[in-house]
């Protein structure tokens, strides 16, 4: 190393060392809650921070295919590897549609949730600017998939920052006020079992997912002080229901008339892999697809959020509005760079509500 390259590096760390809380900053963490002079001071320890990027076009093979191939073979996860909440995006990280350490941009998450489980362009353009405009690094485009700690120890958080995305009554992940949000739990997977077993001869079908989503909430209402179903969480906790019962089938039909085994469920929940020669679903899962089966699970549950909310695209928007408006109030100081990329994911993250009777919202400006 060059004593050019050495004063570098030195002058880097000193700066960091003013604020300690910064010590290993990953370059996936949110910037939100953080100073302007603390922005600048963690951007300068990262590799690279090409800001906001464009929507990523839609796949052009949308028919069901074998994604269990030699391509992506299934790999346990390596100290370090990160996962969280989510078993769809666990189990791509895994067979390596998404990178691996859980790690990944907006644009890989849309490519991947549609190579890896056909779920539709707009439904996962959507989803994940949903989730990355509160959870992802506006600088460097990168967000995590769960939570990590670091070798400090700290707990660096991703997709499981409760209350921004993530939310209470999830089906196999506990509610945040218990400690792990994001781990897989066998008492509720327990819970999934006691529910096919009851309704859905033995099988997860629409009536067992609605009957254990039913618990898992009222059992939330039971035992935890903290526990909130008002939206975006009411509108997600009635969508991921429908995720297994679209997503975990092998080759699932476009009505998604099948239903999903046990041991298939237990293998994306807790193991995040796909079962042998499995195939995604027939045609793409999209925004029409979502909301005929949440109204019918919603029938099913009859558990209303804190608010009088309807369903289709009023829901998109006000979801889309919520977001946003809790976006300005993380960063209500940003840095001229910062905000610039906060603007421009803004800006996308409309195009993906795809409703033109949806007001877009400028919270920095235009």
């Amino acid at each position: 190393m060059n004593l050019q390259k050495l004063a570098i590096l030195i002058g880097l760390a000193s700066y960091a060392l003013g604020f300690p809380r910064l010590a290993n900053f990953p370059e996936y963490r949110s910037l939100a809650g953080l100073s302007p002079e603390e922005v600048r001071a963690v951007v300068r320890t990262f590799s690279s921070t090409p800001g906001a990027q464009p929507l990523p076009p839609s796949i052009n093979d949308t028919s069901a295919k074998l994604v269990y191939d030699s391509a992506h073979p299934y790999e346990p996860d390596r100290p370090g590897d990160i996962r969280g909440p989510c078993p769809g995006l666990n189990t791509l990280a895994s067979h390596g549609y998404l990178n691996r350490t859980g790690v990944a941009t907006p644009a890989e998450i849309i490519n991947a949730v549609q190579e890896g489980f056909n779920m539709g362009w707009n439904l996962a353009s959507f989803v994940t600017y949903g989730a990355f405009v509160v959870d992802g690094n506006h600088l460097t485009n990168l967000m995590s998939i769960g939570a990590n700690t670091t070798a400090d120890g700290q707990l660096t958080p991703g997709l499981n920052i409760h209350g921004n995305f993530e939310g209470d009554a999830s089906t196999t992940r506990g509610d945040y006020y218990f400690g792990n949000n994001y781990s897989f739990n066998e008492t509720l997977f327990d819970e999934l079992v006691y529910a096919a077993n009851l309704v859905g001869d033995g099988m997860i079908t629409v009536e067992s997912a609605s009957l254990q989503k039913y618990l898992r909430i009222n059992d939330s209402i039971a035992r935890n002080p903290t526990f909130s179903f008002d939206t975006p969480r009411y509108l997600t906790a009635y969508a991921e229901t429908t995720f297994p019962l679209a997503f975990f089938v092998s080759n699932q039909t476009l009505n998604t008339t099948m239903n999903v085994t046990l041991d298939d469920a237990r293998s994306f929940f807790e193991v995040h892999k796909y079962p042998e020669g499995f195939y995604r679903r027939q045609a793409p899962y999209d925004f029409t697809e979502v909301n005929t089966m949440f109204n019918t699970i919603f029938g099913l549950v009859g558990v209303s959020p804190g608010r009088n909310e309807g369903v289709g695209n009023y829901v998109s928007c006000y979801a889309y509005q919520r977001q946003v408006n809790l976006t300005a109030e993380m960063y209500p100081n940003p840095t001229s760079e910062l905000e610039a990329a906060i603007k421009a994911n803004l800006v996308t993250f409309y195009q993906t509500v795809g409703d033109p009777s949806c007001g877009q919202l400028f919270p920095f400006g235009q």
